[in-house]
């Protein structure tokens, strides 16, 4: 399902499936921190649970998920595979999407408190 979304003079076309992608990418901690790590820099997996103290398979677990969301692609190099966002705008978007988080944080409120119903 697509919607139109007019932000001022700009009408931008949003993708539901596109979105649910993400926030299934985001719903987990250890996925979060993989795609943050690749917004550094393309990396190795191995390179990647070393840096993060994640077991290799955990990371591999993740990373295929991130992958079949849409988010990361793997570059071949040589006998190994390294990993890096799919889409150079993701970058952009995350650290738009962080800092709402951070602003949503600052005003103390937690939309996972249990018994909490917002809409």
């Amino acid at each position: 399902m697509d919607v139109t979304h007019t932000c001022g003079p700009v009408a931008v076309a949003v993708d539901a499936a596109a979105l649910a992608r993400v926030g299934t990418a985001l719903a987990d901690e250890n996925r979060r921190r993989l795609l943050l790590a690749l917004l550094e820099a393309p990396a190795y997996p191995s390179d990647l649970a070393d840096a993060l103290g994640m077991t290799r398979g955990n990371v591999s677990n993740h990373l295929s998920c991130l992958r079949g969301c849409g988010l990361v692609r793997t570059v071949p190099v040589g006998r190994r595979v390294r990993y890096e966002l799919a889409d150079p705008k993701l970058a952009h978007a995350l650290a738009e999407l962080a800092s709402l988080v951070l602003l949503v944080d600052s005003e103390g409120d937690d939309c996972a408190e249990e018994g909490d119903v917002h809409g």
